[in-house]
């Protein structure tokens, strides 16, 4: 990497880059918020989409096997509020997706670039999730995620961290 260039996305073992963002049900998520407990952080395209579904239910289902080990849930996206309440509460999500509208925690996290679909490029997010420690660090990054066992990695990687 040249002097002065930024990496691509932060490294494992690096500080988490630091997030503030509004959340549904009226909530607020923050790095600082979550010190003191590891968490997972999971980026995903957008709301009510079949992909963010199937990603966003295997979590909620998750999360009785993931309260055991205390490690909460964060899901975000580029959707406004308003999408992302209809999102939870069609889908009766109970942990936190939260609303990153200026793009600037896709952005730190690395995850927003470009995407082709059907021969078409645009710019979009990359499905991800990082495993953040007590501390804010990063401890594992699941880059370009497909969506089938996904849930099921993550949560092995989370209890082996708890």
């Amino acid at each position: 990497m040249a002097d002065g260039e930024t990496p691509i996305f932060p490294a494992l073992g690096a500080m988490a880059p630091d997030f503030d963002m509004p959340a549904s049900r009226g909530r607020q998520v923050s790095l600082a918020s979550m010190r003191g407990r590891p968490f997972i952080l999971y980026f995903y395209p957008k709301a009510n989409t079949p992909g963010c579904t199937t990603e966003a239910c295997g979590f909620q289902e998750a999360l009785a096997a993931l309260g055991g080990t205390g490690i909460p849930v964060i899901g975000v996206s580029r959707d406004p509020m308003k999408a992302i309440e209809s999102f939870a509460d069609k889908q009766g999500l109970d942990f936190p997706l939260a609303s990153d509208v200026t793009g600037a925690v896709t952005e730190s996290y690395g995850v927003w670039g470009e995407k082709r679909l059907y021969g078409r490029t645009y710019m979009g997010i990359e499905r991800a999730t990082f495993l953040i420690d007590a501390e804010g660090r990063l401890v594992r990054a699941w880059r370009n995620v497909k969506v089938p066992g996904h849930v099921a990695e993550v949560m092995q990687a989370a209890r082996a961290a708890a």
